[in-house]
């Protein structure tokens, strides 16, 4: 069986070790298998966020680095209309909801409610589930801002229990309430981060989702997401994260490592890739 792989940064920053661990998984997964393929895709729909020069530096990166994708690659930002569609048939099942709470109004109900500001998208405490849909329709009707909040509750009675499979931990079953009703178009561009990888997995055929262990509860609502659009349900690949001596959890504000920063210091490729291994900590 070929096995589809793929590698999904976001273009608002280079690329630093974290990434480059999770693009070489991805591509030793694809070429376990004589057809298999590893795809690049760009998540560029936050044009606030996104630069061309970004977008060129990684490409620039991964080559330099030896790391070779099949095909085109693929960008969301070219991809609204496929969004909107899908959206389109959460809004026809019933399944999703207008949300006209702000960032700090939502921390303030949270805070209220004796939970943690810090986490008010995995507490939202359904404000705007509660309305009326004649409530509902008379904001959008006068024009007030909004994103569209999927139901979990309502989308799991619907498709029923579901589980998915990862390389590391086994079947896990789906939990709806792990993350609650979280956003999936976002009210400035449209569409938010759990319903364009859905929809794009499915349309690149990916049979299996390699991305970091931060990443795991999300898989919860897109298993929601792909069971109530019918899209198709990839294997998952959950690999561990990339840590300092300490234990924190690199990232982009660590621009010291950097593949930019770690070339420009006079690094060659096989000692990044060793760099990687040396840090690289057993999935938890």
């Amino acid at each position: 069986m070929s096995i589809v792989t793929r590698f999904a940064p976001s273009p608002t920053g280079r690329l630093h070790l974290g990434h480059i661990l999770s693009a070489c998984i991805a591509q030793d997964l694809a070429r376990q298998s004589s057809e298999g393929k590893f795809l690049l895709r760009m998540e560029d729909i936050d044009a606030s966020r996104v630069r061309p020069e970004y977008e060129a530096g990684i490409i620039e990166d991964l080559a330099w680095l030896g790391l070779k994708w099949d095909g085109e690659i693929l960008r969301q930002s070219e991809r609204h209309d496929a969004y909107q569609r899908a959206l389109h048939q959460l809004q026809a099942m019933g399944l999703v909801y207008p949300c006209f709470c702000t960032r700090k109004e939502i921390q303030a109900e949270i805070k209220a409610m004796g939970g943690a500001p810090h986490d008010y998208e995995a507490a939202y405490p359904g404000t705007c589930r509660k309305l009326s849909a004649c409530e509902r329709e008379a904001r959008m009707a006068a024009g007030e801002s909004h994103a569209w909040r999927l139901d979990s509750r309502r989308t799991a009675n619907r498709v029923g229990p579901l589980t998915f499979e990862d390389g590391h931990r086994g079947k896990i079953g789906v939990n709806p309430d792990l993350l609650g009703d979280v956003v999936i178009s976002r009210r400035d561009i449209g569409v938010a981060y759990h319903l364009a990888v859905v929809v794009d997995d499915s349309h690149q055929k990916i049979s299996l989702v390699s991305r970091g262990e931060d990443l795991l509860p999300s898989t919860h609502v897109h298993r929601l997401l792909q069971a109530a659009l019918d899209l198709n349900e990839p294997r998952y690949h959950h690999h561990h994260l990339l840590r300092d001596k300490d234990g924190k959890r690199l990232a982009k504000r660590y621009d010291a490592l950097s593949i930019e920063s770690l070339r420009q210091s006079g690094k060659n490729a096989g000692e990044i890739i060793e760099q990687i291994t040396s840090l690289a900590l057993p999935p938890r």
